[in-house]
C-alpha cells in the first residue's frame, strides 16, 4: 500500500533536518582540516617554522580524530547518541580556543590534537546515526547525500580562511571556528533528536562488539577501502597547500581557488554513487570509483617522477581522485555498516576510526619527504589506490568463501 502524501512529506521533512544536522556536524571537522591551508606561509612565519612542518598540523589533528572515535562510538552504543555529541564538541571548543592564543608551534599542535578529540564524536556519529534511521538503498541514498552536503565545507573553508588571512590575519580562521562550533554545539542541543531509543541501547563488554564488528572479513575489506581512499585525500589537502604556496609562490587566495577545485569532483561522484548503485548494483560502483582513484593519482606521479609541479596535473589529477573518492565512500560506507544495525555505533567507530588514523599517519609520513616536487604526493596516492584494488580483491574473496561456505 502506497504511503499517504502527508506522510511521505513528513518523512522527506524529517530526513532533510535530520541530515542537515548530520551536515553541519561533521562540517566542524571538515573545516577545521582544511581552514588553514592557504595561511601556512603565514603561520610559518609566526611561528618560524619551515612551511613543510606544517602538514604535520594535520596529522596532530587526524590521529586523535580517529583514535577518539573508538570510544565515541560504544559509549554512544551505551548512553545514545546525543549525550555523545555533546561531549565531544565541548572537548573541540576547548581545542579551539587554545589554537587561537597558542603561543608557539608546539602549543598550536597540541590545540588540534584536542580538536580533532572532540570532533571524531562527528565522524562517528555521521555513519552511526543514518545506520540508525535507515537501511538498504535508502540508507546508500542518505549515505550520499551526507557525502554531497559535507562536500562543501571544506569547499567553502579554504576559500573563506584565504580571504580571512589576507584582509586580517590567520588567526581570524580559529576565530570563525570558534563562533562556528559554538553555534553548531547549540543546534544540536535543540534541534536534534536522540536516535537510539533506551530500550535498544547494548551494554555488552566494548571488547565483545569490537570482536563481532571486526570478525566480518567483508567489513575488513571496506575498511580497508575506506582507510586508503580518504588517506589519499588527507595527503593531497596537506601537501596541496605547501606546493601551490611555498613552491609556485602563489598568493593566498589564489591557493584557496585552486585548492578547492577538485571538490566538486567529490561531489559529483557521491551523486553518481547513488545512481550507479541504483542501476547496476553496489559493486559496480565500488568498481568504477577504483578505476578513478588510479587514473587520478597516476596523473599527479608521472610529472612529479620529472620533478615537476603543474598547476594542471596537481589540481586535474586530483579531481580524477575526487571523483573516484566520492562514488566510493557512500557505497562502501553502507556495504560496510548494513549488515550491523545493533552495533551501529560500534561499526561506525572503527570505520570513522581507522580511515581517520590510517590518513593521519599518512600525512604524517608525507610531511617527512621532500616538498620540492609532486613526486611524493603522487607516490602516496598511489599506493593508497593500490591498496583500494587490494581491498577490493579482499571483499571478493570473502564473498565467493561465504558463498562456498553455505553451499556446503
Amino acid at each position: 500500500m502506497r504511503k499517504p502524501v502527508v506522510d511521505q512529506q513528513s518523512s522527506s521533512t524529517s530526513m532533510a533536518r535530520l541530515l542537515f544536522l548530520i551536515i553541519v556536524l561533521v562540517a566542524v571537522g571538515q573545516m577545521t582540516q582544511t581552514m588553514y591551508v592557504p595561511s601556512i606561509p603565514a603561520m610559518s612565519e609566526f611561528f618560524s617554522v619551515k612551511s613543510s612542518y606544517l602538514q604535520a598540523v594535520m596529522a596532530a589533528y587526524l590521529i586523535p580524530y580517529g583514535l577518539s572515535q573508538f570510544i565515541y562510538g560504544p559509549l554512544s552504543d551505551r548512553i545514545g547518541r546525543r549525550p555523545v555529541i555533546m561531549i565531544g564538541m565541548s572537548i573541540y571548543l576547548v581545542g579551539a580556543i587554545v589554537a587561537l592564543f597558542a603561543p608557539s608551534f608546539e602549543w598550536f599542535l597540541m590545540a588540534s590534537f584536542v580538536q580533532g578529540m572532540g570532533t571524531g564524536c562527528s565522524g562517528a556519529m555521521s555513519r552511526t546515526v543514518t545506520r540508525d534511521c535507515y537501511d538498504g538503498p535508502e540508507l546508500h541514498r542518505a549515505n550520499s547525500l551526507v557525502s554531497m552536503g559535507v562536500i562543501f565545507s571544506p569547499l567553502l573553508a579554504p576559500v573563506l580562511g584565504g580571504y580571512l588571512s589576507t584582509v586580517f590575519a590567520w588567526q581570524a580562521s580559529y576565530v570563525f571556528l570558534l563562533v562556528f562550533g559554538v553555534v553548531v554545539t547549540l543546534a544540536m542541543l535543540f534541534w536534534f533528536t536522540e536516535t537510539l531509543p533506551v530500550e535498544k541501547r547494548r551494554h555488552e563488554r566494548v571488547m565483545v562488539s569490537y570482536r563481532y564488528v571486526l570478525g566480518n572479513r567483508r567489513f575488513q575489506g571496506y575498511v580497508l577501502c575506506l582507510i586508503a581512499t580518504f588517506a589519499g585525500i588527507a595527503v593531497f589537502e596537506a601537501a596541496a597547500g605547501v606546493l601551490l604556496g611555498s613552491v609556485l609562490k602563489l598568493d593566498p587566495k589564489t591557493v584557496s581557488l585552486l585548492f578547492v577545485l577538485p571538490l566538486p569532483g567529490y561531489m559529483a561522484g557521491a551523486w553518481l554513487s547513488s545512481a550507479i548503485a541504483k542501476r547496476w548494483g553496489n559493486t559496480r560502483a565500488m568498481y568504477a570509483g577504483m578505476l578513478a582513484i588510479i587514473a587520478g593519482a597516476v596523473t599527479i606521479l608521472i610529472p612529479g617522477m620529472a620533478g615537476l609541479v603543474t598547476v594542471n596535473t596537481l589540481i586535474g589529477g586530483a579531481f580524477i581522485y575526487f571523483i573516484g573518492a566520492g562514488v566510493l565512500f557512500p557505497a562502501a560506507t553502507t556495504a560496510a555498516i548494513q549488515p550491523f544495525p545493533h552495533h551501529a555505533g560500534t561499526a561506525g567507530a572503527i570505520l570513522g576510526g581507522l580511515q581517520n588514523l590510517g590518513a593521519g599517519i599518512a600525512t604524517l609520513a608525507a610531511s617527512m619527504m621532500r616538498a620540492e616536487d609532486q613526486y611524493s604526493l603522487g607516490a602516496v596516492m598511489t599506493v593508497m589506490a593500490i591498496l583500494v584494488v587490494v581491498s577490493m580483491f579482499w571483499v571478493r574473496r570473502s564473498e565467493h568463501q561465504e558463498s562456498h561456505a553455505v553451499m556446503q
